[in-house]
């Protein structure tokens, strides 16, 4: 049973094999994300409770997928592992209306903050251990777009 789980939280965590991608497997499992925010995203629309709980919930299941993971593989915050972009792109998208402006901005801003990991997202990359800090720094950097995405699209001055 336990080689079973841990081959269904490797499957998950590298959502599906996307994260096995020989180049820039955080941008290629972040585009893999999209069809599933698209499809959950119908879902949520308009209900900001669901929308919440939609992101807690892929949180919760990335960090576990990622510590199981983490744990078979012997390795912290492996570059294979993408389901922190997932939960990262969901938490980043899930707001809004899934359309080109919106996914196209999300996407860029997302992978910028993921990349560069200005303060505090990179505070928590760095500071917090094993699974939350590979996950949590992916969701603040999606929470972070998300904001950004709001004041620059849908806030009036």
């Amino acid at each position: 049973m336990s080689r079973i789980i841990d081959k269904s939280a490797v499957a998950i965590a590298t959502w599906f094999g996307s994260g096995y991608a020989p180049k820039a497997p955080g941008t290629v499992g972040t585009l893999a994300a999209l069809p599933f925010v698209w499809v959950l995203g119908h879902f949520v629309e308009s209900h900001l409770v669901l929308q919440a709980a939609s992101v807690a919930c892929i949180t919760l299941i990335a960090l576990f997928v990622t510590a199981r993971t983490e744990a078979h593989w012997k390795l912290h915050d492996d570059p294979r592992i993408v389901i922190d972009e997932v939960a990262g792109i969901t938490a980043a998208l899930v707001w809004f209306p899934f359309d080109w402006m919106h996914v196209i901005l999300g996407f860029v801003i997302f992978r910028i903050l993921d990349i560069w990991k200005p303060w505090p997202i990179g505070y928590i990359d760095e500071e917090i251990p094993g699974a939350a800090g590979t996950v949590l720094d992916d969701v603040f950097a999606g929470l972070v777009t998300g904001l950004i995405l709001y004041l620059t699209l849908h806030h009036q001055y």
